[in-house]
């Protein structure tokens, strides 16, 4: 059989048995998206990104959905990428993924004249120290990750009690990647972090997280909460007018926004490869991405 497109997923997620409240969300996020599709009268597949007997060829296209465990895997997706891509086409382009693999695109996007918060990066080999850098900077408090990451993986709150216990760690990772030093924002905490779904250019619906007391991680893996939220339009226009300056424009964008220290909306990622979309909090987004789905492989 043929398909008009196949959602990747994560291996855990494709059949689970018992599955947990996270793996729930997983499913039922999928679960619309495949309805809505269907909907559209194309024909649907669902399979792990990493299965090694499917015939890529036979899908007119692939829509990257909770493949979350390529950030442990990024030679073998890699690889993948530029195997698949051969095949068939990517939702989102394949030229989209390899720009948003790597958070140097804040740059970039700084160079088109989007807010985003001051970030410098330590690039792998750097002969520095957390003390030098701060010093060098005159940061104080600062949040430090890494270049090529996504969950919070490796990301630290630092203030200068606490940059000897760090140390170590930073030594490590710079060695062999990239990491990234923001400074702290506050705002994180006080009004927490606004997430914009844009479709096609458009935006859809919104949502904001906020992270658990006592944290300051907004994910939902570390205690952090999800709330139904209604935009202002400036956050809109800022949304979409973030996502109009990527080349080419992406089928689907999350914009993460947070507030500077002067209270300006700025990036603090934009997510392009395989971002929850929270279609449980607006299902009929999942028919927005159906429909613009639709009009890419029927072209």
């Amino acid at each position: 059989m043929n398909y008009d497109i196949t959602l990747l997923t994560a291996s855990e997620y494709l059949n689970p048995k018992n599955p947990d409240w996270y793996v729930q969300q997983i499913l039922t996020e999928d679960e619309l998206l495949l309805a809505a599709l269907k909907q559209k009268e194309l024909r649907v597949h669902r399979i792990d990104w990493t299965n090694k007997e499917f015939d890529w060829s036979i899908t007119k296209s692939v829509l990257f959905r909770a493949v979350w465990d390529y950030t442990k895997r990024y030679e073998e997706f890699l690889t993948f990428l530029k195997f698949v891509s051969a095949k068939t086409t990517l939702i989102n382009s394949l030229e989209t993924i390899h720009w948003n693999l790597d958070k140097h695109y804040l740059d970039d996007l700084k160079n088109c004249g989007i807010n985003i918060p001051q970030t410098i990066y330590i690039e792998k080999g750097s002969q520095t120290t957390l003390h030098e850098l701060h010093k060098k900077y005159n940061l104080t408090k600062t949040i430090l990750k890494p270049a090529m990451s996504a969950g919070a993986r490796h990301t630290y709150r630092l203030h200068p009690e606490n940059f000897s216990e760090h140390e170590i760690i930073f030594q490590q990772l710079i060695e062999k990647e990239t990491m990234m030093l923001q400074p702290f924002l506050h705002s994180i905490i006080d009004r927490g972090e606004v997430t914009l779904v844009v479709i096609g250019g458009k935006y859809t619906h919104a949502v904001l997280k906020k992270a658990k007391v006592g944290d300051f991680r907004v994910q939902d893996d570390f205690g952090g909460t999800v709330h139904s939220y209604t935009p202002t339009q400036k956050e809109i226009s800022f949304a979409e007018h973030v996502v109009s300056v990527c080349t080419p424009i992406p089928t689907y964008a999350r914009v993460d926004i947070i507030f500077d220290s002067n209270g300006n909306l700025a990036v603090s990622e934009l997510e392009l490869i395989e971002p929850e979309l929270w279609f449980r909090f607006e299902p009929t987004s999942a028919n927005v991405l159906a429909k613009t789905v639709k009009q890419l492989v029927k072209s």
